[in-house]
C-alpha cells in the first residue's frame, strides 16, 4: 500500500513537472513569435507636419471694466482658422486605419476652440494623408492669466498656438487588424498679433495664411 502511495506521488510530480515545462515553453514561443514579428514588422508610429494654417479670426476681448464678485465680466477669445494636416506611414508591411480623430486649438493649455471631426482614413505602407480642417470658438471665456499672457504676447508680435488631434487608430498586417489604440498630435504654430487697441488683440483682417511645415509631437 505504501509503495503504491510512493509510485502515484512520483506519477503526479512527473505529470505537473510536464505541465509546466509545457507552459513554460508556450510562452516562450509566443514571446519569440512576437520578439520575431517586431524584428521583420519594425513598426513606427505615424509622422505628422502641420503644413500651413489660415487664419480667419484670432481676437481676444476684454470690457475693461473691473469684474465683481456677484457679476464677473469674463474676457472672451473668438478663433477662426483652417490648417492643413499632413501624416505620413513610415511602415513599409504595416497599415493604419485613422478610425476616429478629432482635432482643435489649444493655448496655454486651454481648448480654444471645438472638436473638429475629421474623416475616417486608411493609410498604406508608405502612405501620406493629409486633412484640411476648419477649427471655430466663438466667445471662449478665458482666465485673466490668459488675458495677461496674451497682452504679454501682443508686445512680442506673435502667440504660440497648438493645433491639436486626439483619436484612435489600427494598425493592418495582411488580413489581421489591430485593436484600437489612442494617438495623440500636438502641432505648434506661431500666429502674428495685430491691433493697438488694448480691449482687443487679433491678427490682421481679412486672412492670414501662414506656411509653416511643422513636424508635430505623435505619442501612441
Amino acid at each position: 500500500m505504501t509503495k503504491d502511495c510512493g509510485h502515484h506521488n512520483q506519477d503526479r510530480q512527473q505529470l505537473l513537472r510536464r505541465v509546466f515545462a509545457a507552459i513554460l515553453a508556450f510562452i516562450l514561443l509566443v514571446l519569440l513569435v512576437i520578439f520575431l514579428i517586431w524584428i521583420i514588422l519594425r513598426p513606427t508610429k505615424p509622422r505628422f507636419v502641420l503644413q500651413d494654417a489660415t487664419v480667419y479670426a484670432f481676437n481676444l476681448s476684454s470690457s475693461g471694466a473691473i469684474p465683481s464678485p456677484s457679476a464677473p465680466t469674463p474676457n472672451t477669445l473668438t478663433l477662426t482658422m483652417q490648417v492643413t494636416l499632413s501624416a505620413f506611414n513610415p511602415n513599409h508591411r504595416i497599415g493604419v486605419y485613422y478610425t476616429k480623430l478629432d482635432a482643435y486649438a489649444s493655448y496655454r493649455g486651454q481648448q480654444v476652440s471645438l472638436a473638429t471631426a475629421l474623416p475616417p482614413t486608411y493609410q498604406g505602407h508608405r502612405d501620406t494623408a493629409v486633412w484640411s480642417p476648419f477649427l471655430y470658438g466663438t466667445a471662449v471665456p478665458v482666465s485673466p492669466f490668459i488675458l495677461e499672457i496674451l497682452q504679454q504676447d501682443k508686445t512680442s508680435g506673435g502667440v504660440l498656438v497648438n493645433v491639436k488631434v486626439n483619436g484612435r487608430v489600427k494598425w493592418k498586417v495582411g488580413t489581421w487588424v489591430s485593436g484600437r489604440y489612442h494617438i495623440n498630435v500636438n502641432c505648434p504654430t506661431y500666429i502674428r498679433l495685430a491691433g493697438d487697441d488694448e480691449d482687443a488683440i487679433g491678427v490682421a483682417s481679412p486672412a492670414v495664411k501662414f506656411q509653416l511645415f511643422q513636424s508635430c509631437i505623435v505619442d501612441v
